[in-house]
C-alpha cells in the first residue's frame, strides 16, 4: 500500500449535462433545476454525483467504505470544473489482510468556492 497517513491526494473533473441525465435517470433524483437549464444553459449537479468525487480514492485504493458524511456547501453546475482535495487522516493496520483508514476532504469550484466537505472512513483490503 503506498498510502500514508498525512497524503494529499487532488484531482478535478467537470461534469458534463450527459453526466447530469445518465445520473438522474439512474438515482430517479429529477428536481426540475437537474433537468431544466438555468437562464445560462446549465443544470444543477445532484449532490451525490458530486459526492462521488472523493469516493474516486477509494476506488484507486480498494477501500470497503464504512462511513461517510458529507456537507454540500454550495451547487455545482454543468460544465464547472471541480478540484477535489483528500486528505489521508489515519491509516492503521488491522492485520495482514485489512487497514483502517480515515480521510476528510474539500472540494472547491473553478472560482475556489467550497462546494462540499466530509470525510469518510472503512478498510483498505488487500
Amino acid at each position: 500500500m503506498s498510502l500514508k497517513s498525512g497524503d494529499v491526494i487532488t484531482f478535478e473533473r467537470s461534469f458534463t449535462k450527459e453526466d447530469v441525465e445518465l445520473f438522474t435517470k439512474i438515482s430517479l433524483d429529477e428536481g426540475s433545476h437537474h433537468v431544466t437549464p438555468d437562464e445560462k444553459g446549465r443544470l444543477v449537479i445532484q449532490g451525490l454525483l458530486t459526492a462521488t468525487l472523493p469516493t474516486k480514492i477509494g476506488g484507486d485504493n480498494n477501500v470497503l467504505a464504512r462511513t461517510m458524511t458529507f456537507d454540500f456547501r454550495k451547487p455545482v453546475y454543468t460544465e464547472d470544473t471541480i478540484q477535489c482535495e483528500v486528505t489521508i487522516d489515519e491509516l492503521k493496520k488491522k492485520d495482514e489482510a485489512k487497514t483502517s483508514i480515515s480521510a476528510s476532504f474539500v472540494c472547491l469550484n473553478q472560482n475556489e468556492t467550497k462546494v462540499l466537505t466530509g470525510t469518510f472512513a472503512g478498510v483498505i483490503l488487500g
